[in-house]
């Protein structure tokens, strides 16, 4: 089918170059437009050119104004887009703009996802949709090309609150990680056999087993960045606040975070929470 991918940065790139390796016909846009020729696919000047005629478009770019600008703004997709064409956001973003962007058209998918850089690369991205089931069923045969997971999760909405208990959960590991990792130094024990001993017990995640030797050895210059980690976590915190769900441990490694921040770690990967913790 033809279809349009919208923001090609680190994880969008190789998203919209698994779409064309699996036949369909893509044209990109990114804000950058040397980004967008460097993917070696058919770039438009604007989302509504890249939209034009097109059976899907997918968006993943920053935030919900980026999303706003792509959607609504002037030159934005939504006005451009065929009345059956379905719009997949894998952009994390509030769960109130993906009901807004619902309630504009028929066929949208809240879609944020799991996996990071690698897992884009390789095709195996884990999808949060959120949506109708109109939406969902029309976006699964795109999104299929990049992704080795996707569940419904709920109506619109849904995938953004369910990207954000992941990130929640992320946050409350990692900082267990951190600990963990200076404790050992602390006490003087073989770091990788700690790992080795704890990694096949109760305690083991993907965080321990992907970023422990990565925290030992003061690696940060990969993965997902601190930055886009805040942000997400503000999203889940200001979430939290409307419902009345407490998320002290997020609030509190959200702070951790801006201490990282303020330590020049901003573009470092979210293992980095470890370097706030003396050696």
């Amino acid at each position: 089918m033809r279809i349009a991918f919208i923001g090609t940065g680190v994880m969008g790139a190789p998203m919209a170059r698994h779409l064309a390796a699996a036949g369909h016909d893509v044209t990109v846009y990114n804000r950058t437009r040397a980004r967008a020729e460097a993917t070696g696919l058919a770039v438009a000047d604007t989302p509504a050119a890249a939209a034009a005629g097109a059976a899907a478009v997918v968006a993943c770019v920053g935030n919900d104004r980026d999303v706003e600008q792509v959607t609504l703004g002037a030159d934005g997709a939504f006005a451009a887009m065929d009345d059956g064409a379905v719009f997949i956001d894998h952009t994390t973003v509030s769960a109130a703009l993906a009901e807004r962007l619902a309630d504009a058209r028929a066929l949208v998918v809240d879609a944020p996802v799991s996996g990071g850089q690698a897992g884009a690369e390789a095709g195996r991205l884990a999808v949060m949709a959120g949506g109708s089931d109109a939406a969902v069923a029309a976006a699964t045969p795109v999104m299929q090309a990049y992704a080795a997971r996707i569940v419904h999760v709920g109506a619109a909405g849904a995938g953004q609150r369910t990207k954000m208990a992941n990130q929640i959960c992320i946050a409350g590991v990692l900082q267990g990680v951190a600990e963990a990792v200076r404790f050992a130094q602390k006490a003087g024990l073989d770091t990788d056999k700690v790992l080795d001993a704890i990694s096949g017990g109760a305690a083991q995640s993907w965080q321990m087993v992907n970023r422990w030797p990565t925290m030992v050895k003061d690696e940060f210059d990969f993965g997902f960045a601190i930055d886009w980690m805040r942000k997400d976590l503000g999203l889940a915190l200001a979430e939290g606040s409307r419902l009345g769900a407490t998320l002290p441990m997020t609030a509190l490694v959200d702070q951790f975070y801006a201490e990282v921040q303020a330590m020049g770690g901003g573009r470092q990967d979210t293992s980095a929470l470890v370097r706030r913790l003396a050696k």
